[in-house]
């Protein structure tokens, strides 16, 4: 497993998100980087597209899962984009950012979730937050 990645960081895309029906309605765009394994030597060497993966290819699935079907939680458009990208690229791992902005009230730029996860199916999970190890739960 290589250890190179191709990076896309910032992409704002417009996603049906939130726990409420009129929240999903509103298509509020989220902000999504990411963190896609793959090796990157024949690319360097070569310096042929052909032998990467193409950035609009890796955001035009982003952008795919976000709008085309509703989630009510970061964490599921999280894990279906990470779905969508094993399904269709020759990846090793993928590491996701996905953060909605003003998700409360009161001052707070934005919230959101990191995954990353191997062909493999582990998950390689940070340290989790909340008491005894058990991650907080609440509204998102």
């Amino acid at each position: 497993m290589s250890s190179d990645a191709i990076l896309l960081q910032g992409a704002q895309v417009p996603a049906a998100l939130g726990v409420t029906a009129a929240e999903r309605r509103m298509g509020r765009p989220v902000q999504v980087d990411l963190e896609v394994g793959v090796d990157l030597r024949e690319a360097g060497r070569s310096d042929r597209l052909a032998s990467t993966i193409d950035y609009q290819a890796l955001y035009d699935v982003v952008a795919e899962v976000a709008s085309g079907r509703e989630h009510k939680l970061v964490e599921a458009l999280g894990e279906n984009i990470v779905a969508a990208l094993f399904e269709r690229f020759a990846i090793d791992w993928v590491t996701i950012e996905v953060r909605k902005a003003k998700p409360v009230s009161g001052v707070i730029e934005s919230a959101g979730i990191r995954i990353t996860r191997t062909r493999a199916g582990e998950d390689t999970r940070g340290p989790r937050s909340g008491a005894g190890g058990a991650p907080a739960r609440g509204r998102r």
